[in-house]
């Protein structure tokens, strides 16, 4: 998930549209785009529209409204037998609040008998969040990733969300918490529509810290976050030589060699195949 479109789930006329959109991924929203007077239309809205066949291939995700309100259960009665992929957790701040999310998809999947397990995107957007994100990482084998949320988290304290040195230490502290669970990292929503650069520098960094994709909350957004986390032409064939370098030293029984003046090892060998696996996934290389 390169780039995930948020969409609100009270703008049903904005539903097709998106499913047309060039985002990896559909983030439909029943939280902060929905305000409180119409939460439970916006469910029912979305529920009929993704109960009907599937129709794209692009991930689709709900993020629902958080455990501790009113509309968390029924959010989730309404929505786990419809044709989505991944549950977006909102406002997380410990592993046992995913560890209760697992549990209550696990029982209201067995009751739809769904046979396809939902997984859980759990948002970091709190003090608290940020500092057991590796427990709630490795809460649950459902968590496929950690979100990266900056307004719920910096807005309230009022931390500048400009200040880059600020953004890259969150950043980092994420990327890490997902690294040490195995799972993926999602960089967080740029809220300025009319900074297209900043937006691309942003998501070009949050690439060098290894995370897979950028939230996007206008489709104005979603080319500069595809390009941003694909490999480039010379990541690629840098790659290539380290991979062809590594079935060389292997046959030669070395554990260590030099590419391009660079002394190279196992986990340089593991990072040019993740490149290249990304590059074929993305139609970039043919074999």
């Amino acid at each position: 998930m390169r780039s995930k479109l948020f969409v609100p789930g009270s703008r049903p006329e904005l539903f097709d549209k998106a499913m047309g959109c060039a985002a990896d991924a559909l983030s439909f929203d029943l939280e902060d785009a929905v305000a409180a007077g119409s939460k439970v239309q916006a469910r029912e809205q979305l529920r009929d529209y993704l109960s009907r066949p599937r129709l794209t291939d692009k991930t689709l995700i709900v993020r629902i409204n958080a455990q501790d309100t009113a509309y968390y259960a029924d959010d989730l009665r309404a929505l786990v037998n419809c044709n989505i992929d991944i549950v977006n957790l909102p406002k997380v701040e410990s592993a046992e609040q995913i560890i209760r999310l697992a549990e209550d998809l696990q029982q209201l999947e067995a009751q739809c008998r769904r046979t396809s397990p939902l997984k859980i995107l759990a948002n970091i957007e709190s003090p608290r969040g940020l500092r057991l994100a590796s427990e709630i990482a490795a809460a649950h084998p459902r968590v496929m990733g950690l979100q990266l949320g900056f307004a719920d988290l910096l807005e309230p304290l009022g931390i500048d969300r400009h200040e880059p040195r600020l953004i890259q230490a969150i950043q980092l502290t994420v990327r890490l918490a997902a690294g040490e669970a195995g799972i993926a990292a999602y960089d967080a929503a740029y809220p300025s529509i009319k900074d297209p650069a900043l937006y691309a520098a942003e998501a070009r960094y949050a690439r060098q810290l290894g995370f897979t994709g950028k939230s996007c909350i206008h489709p104005t957004q979603i080319e500069m976050a595809n390009e941003a986390f694909l490999p480039s032409d010379a990541e690629i064939e840098k790659a290539r030589r380290i991979v062809a370098a590594a079935e060389q030293a292997a046959a030669d029984g070395m554990g260590a060699y030099q590419v391009d003046g660079q002394m190279v090892d196992g986990p340089f060998v593991v990072r040019a195949e993740q490149i290249l696996l990304q590059a074929r996934q993305a139609g970039l290389l043919q074999h």
